[in-house]
């Protein structure tokens, strides 16, 4: 990297050196300016013969390391990446394998000098890490997200999905794209037709859920670990469950599936016998949980 980011320096470089060449001595021109007799000097050798506006900052990173990987080396670890296409542990191992000793952070390095290591945006923001809460009553953990679904090679269609990890109680609602604003609205929904009260919501880490989503409900908000589906494992399966028994059969339309949908919920909720809650259904659950009849 440079070893001044000072914007206003390449200029003044340049100034020294058109005064030395003026007549004025390298000492009176160093001290007018504040540098070294050597600074200007190496000025004055960078200077071209005829002259220019600047003399630009050059950066103060070494052409070369006593000990850098082998050329060799960088470029297995760029085949090995553009083959497997797998993290830099995965190369790691493979260097290993072949008999090439080098450490973990070289082939990351490596491989972000190389352009192919994929970054957080910087325009992501990081979520708190909220504690997740036992479901010891209902609405103590509601696990919200979505379901796409292609209607064809360039258009889809979204339905919101939520349940009661407590009760299993489940409402789910087709919309023909998600953003913040259809999320919040999605979950003002399920509150309304919900018979307890949302304590804490849980949801992936997917655009719709974003920071703007976490402010405007004003209920607790966690997110599940990245690439760990089991933390919404109840959600999860009730997504499977819906796709097999009510939208598999439907023409891939949001007024056709926002019809079958709430009839569906009625019965999944008040008829539908789960073995996960000894073949009791949601109802049921709710109805014997003291404080909800």
């Amino acid at each position: 990297m440079a070893y001044t980011t000072n914007s206003k320096l390449p200029r003044l470089r340049a100034r020294a050196v058109e005064m030395v060449r003026s007549g004025k001595s390298v000492s009176e021109v160093a001290r007018y300016f504040g540098y070294t007799k050597g600074a200007v000097s190496k000025w004055c050798k960078k200077m071209p013969v005829g002259g220019a506006w600047i003399i630009p900052t050059q950066s103060s990173k070494p052409d070369h390391h006593p000990n850098e990987l082998p050329k060799e080396t960088v470029q297995k670890i760029i085949d090995y990446k553009n083959k497997y296409k797998r993290c830099s542990d995965v190369i790691h191992q493979h260097l290993l394998a072949d008999g090439i000793k080098v450490s973990l952070n070289s082939v990351k390095r490596k491989l972000d000098d190389a352009g192919l290591i994929k970054k957080q945006s910087p325009w992501k923001r990081l979520h708190l890490l909220v504690e997740r809460p036992k479901a010891l009553k209902p609405g103590d953990l509601v696990q919200v997200d979505t379901i796409h679904l292609m209607v064809d090679q360039t258009k889809r269609i979204y339905v919101y999905t939520l349940t009661d990890v407590y009760s299993r109680w489940c409402y789910a609602w087709a919309t023909e794209r998600i953003n913040t604003r259809k999320s919040i609205q999605f979950l003002m929904q399920a509150k309304e037709l919900a018979p307890f009260k949302f304590n804490c919501i849980q949801s992936d880490h997917g655009s719709e859920f974003s920071k703007h989503f976490t402010d405007r409900i004003k209920i607790i908000h966690r997110h599940s670990r990245v690439r760990r589906p089991n933390d919404n494992a109840h959600l999860e399966r009730f997504n499977r469950t819906i796709q097999d028994e009510c939208l598999r059969n439907l023409p891939v339309n949001v007024k056709i599936f926002n019809k079958k949908i709430p009839q569906y919920m009625d019965y999944y909720n008040h008829e539908r016998l789960h073995m996960g809650l000894a073949f009791k259904t949601p109802a049921a659950v709710l109805k014997g949980f003291q404080g909800i009849g």
